[in-house]
């Protein structure tokens, strides 16, 4: 990375809930890993997973169990909790071969998965699937308009906020075979959505519609959020943590400074929520609807910048992490090892089924685990 990791000065109580939360953690996912096993995750129901990839092998959190169980082996050693992750990503070859079925999120699907094998074990065909993904994603760049689609079929001019996590997967395979085009189609891209996405305040727009052959934008759609024009909050999260990766793999200092004027936003916002983040910051107050997923990204994303930033807002980055992720895991963590997941009252999108409000997700345990690891091991490159 361009960008260095600092240490965290984590002492005292926050090291010891740090510390605390990791033994438990393990005994979960340890407990967790003999019943899912390499079955692939996403929403418990009564306290148990089933298996989204025997609806679609192509869904976008299909990566958020390996990378939760290589994060378990980084740190145990765990032969289990390997196996598991290695059978995971092989199930993902079908998603590889079928090709038609994939859409943007490569980069959440094999940079957890088989990017974190290649990293931990340099199992050289985990480095095949990793380049296979990026080359993939790379494929989906407009030149014209200098972005990379979202979804398929009726959405060529489609941008996603979303798209800024996915990035890495382009920078790392730029560095592994020496190539800069692939660094390049990340950077257009994420000046792309730089220019029509983030609003002058630090808030996110979901969605932008390109012209295909300008890149202007037509619209901006409301999403996974109340409204156009409103604030879901996970799409802040994602922004904040992808704007803040795209700088550590540049050191394109604009990256940075729109990473931080977003964490300025989110943190002002969610505070006035005692820092349960609401699906949409900008939504009515009724019917209250929380997103604690929104909460643990963000966390994750503002540890990372702290990692990365000198400047006077390091500390209350920092500190807003710390009270998201102690918020989460008073409130709203199952530590019961005979249930799966952690982290409770997720919520997918603000209008979406009522049975996806209010449940644990797969990707709020990846962010809570993600975060807790990084302050136990702040230099570990994940992304």
């Amino acid at each position: 990375m361009a960008a260095s990791m600092n240490n965290f000065d984590l002492t005292g109580g926050d090291l010891q809930w740090a510390q605390d939360v990791w033994t438990r953690t393990r005994a979960k996912i340890e407990a967790q890993c003999g019943r899912v096993g390499s079955g692939i995750p996403y929403i418990a129901r009564d306290g148990r997973y089933g298996d989204k990839a025997a609806e679609s092998i192509y869904w976008w959190t299909n990566g958020f169990w390996p990378g939760i169980l290589w994060l378990m082996y980084a740190e145990t050693g765990s032969k289990t909790c390997r196996r598991a992750a290695e059978a995971v990503e092989t199930r993902l070859d079908t998603a590889l071969a079928g090709y038609e079925g994939l859409h943007h999120d490569l980069g959440f699907m094999w940079t957890l998965s088989a990017g974190m094998d290649f990293k931990l074990t340099g199992n050289p065909l985990s480095r095949v699937r990793a380049l296979h993904a990026a080359n993939l994603l790379a494929g989906r760049y407009n030149p014209r308009g200098r972005f990379i689609r979202a979804w398929n079929k009726g959405h060529s001019g489609w941008i996603i906020i979303d798209s800024m996590m996915n990035l890495p997967l382009l920078y790392w395979a730029s560095k592994e075979i020496e190539d800069p085009r692939y660094r390049y189609i990340a950077q257009d891209h994420a000046d792309t959505v730089l220019k029509y996405l983030v609003r002058p305040d630090g808030s996110c727009n979901h969605i932008g519609i390109l012209d295909v052959d300008t890149g202007a934008l037509l619209e901006t759609p409301a999403g996974q959020g109340f409204a156009s024009g409103s604030s879901w909050s996970r799409g802040q999260a994602w922004a904040l943590y992808g704007f803040a990766l795209s700088y550590a793999h540049t050191g394109e200092r604009r990256y940075l400074e729109t990473a931080l004027r977003i964490a300025r936003y989110f943190t002002g916002e969610v505070s006035r929520f005692g820092f349960t983040p609401p699906v949409d910051f900008r939504a009515p107050e009724e019917p209250k609807k929380l997103d604690t997923s929104a909460g643990m990204i963000a966390a994750a994303g503002l540890l990372f910048l702290a990692g990365i930033s000198e400047n006077a807002e390091k500390d209350s980055n920092f500190g807003t992490a710390m009270k998201l992720l102690k918020t989460a895991e008073a409130s709203y963590a199952d530590w019961d090892t005979g249930r799966d997941s952690i982290i409770q009252m997720g919520t997918a999108q603000y209008h979406g089924k009522p049975e996806e409000c209010h449940v644990p997700l797969i990707y709020s345990d990846y962010f809570f685990m993600e975060s807790v690891y990084r302050l136990l091991h702040p230099g570990f490159e994940i992304w």
